[in-house]
């Protein structure tokens, strides 16, 4: 029965270890997403941590605020998501897809 229990233990172990190596190599990925057709573009770690934001010029109009503040918002979303997804992705190669209980993340 505790042999068993080490077993989990040693493979729970291993799993915490190589979770830690995707968190590091998310990092290191990028992911792109934006919004107006390629207007704003952003930039993001494998985490969502913005990297870089591209403005098309054309938008840089004092009466069309609005219409860069909505793109910024969009394309923030965007990234959000793609950045999300590829965290996921890496994750899921780690897990083999093995579901957690909802509000549960890795690493523990």
């Amino acid at each position: 029965m505790f042999g068993n229990i080490g077993e989990m233990m040693k493979q729970a172990q291993k799993m915490q270890a190589r979770i830690a190596e995707v968190q590091q190599k998310l990092e290191t990925l990028e992911v792109t997403g934006g919004s107006g057709g390629g207007l704003i573009q952003m930039t993001a770690d494998g985490k969502g941590a913005i990297k870089e934001v591209k403005v098309d010029p054309t938008l840089l109009d004092p009466k069309e605020v609005d219409v860069l503040e909505d793109l910024l918002v969009a394309a923030f979303r965007d990234v959000q998501a793609k950045a999300e997804n590829l965290a996921n992705e890496e994750m899921n190669k780690v897990t083999g897809g093995l579901k957690l209980p909802g509000g549960m993340k890795l690493p523990f």
